[in-house]
């Protein structure tokens, strides 16, 4: 069975770009174009994984990480910090929200893959 990534992205170029990567690499993969939306498909959802871009509309992705956190439904899905957020001290605020691991754009594929692969050995699937 395929694992399940929702894709937190309201960029449209990047979300092709990233959406189509994860296929690749195996995923099943679901798309929230804003903070709000990633919560509402995390809770209904449950995927095995999000990536969460940082800076989106309605809702910030810090914003969305700590709301998601805060749900006994989704506390546990592993978060996956991925923005253009690269100034110091930018890593260590998107782990303070709540998420497991940091990419700064632009990655490539396998920069991706190992991020994902690092979240995924550190956090056994749930049941």
């Amino acid at each position: 069975m395929k694992r399940r990534v929702l894709l937190a992205e309201d960029h449209p170029d990047t979300v092709e770009v990233v959406k189509f990567g994860l296929e690749r690499l195996g995923y099943d993969v679901e798309v929230a174009e804003n903070g709000l939306e990633a919560v509402e498909k995390a809770a209904a959802r449950r995927p095995d994984l999000i990536v969460m871009d940082m800076m989106m509309p309605v809702m910030d992705g810090l914003q969305a990480t700590a709301q998601i956190r805060q749900n006994v439904k989704t506390k546990d899905i592993p978060v996956l910090a991925a923005t253009a957020l690269a100034r110091p001290g930018d890593e260590e605020r998107c782990l303070t929200s709540g998420c497991n691991g940091y990419i700064a754009k632009p990655f490539t594929y396998r920069q991706l893959d190992a991020a994902i692969q690092r979240l995924f050995n550190s956090h056994p699937p749930r049941t």
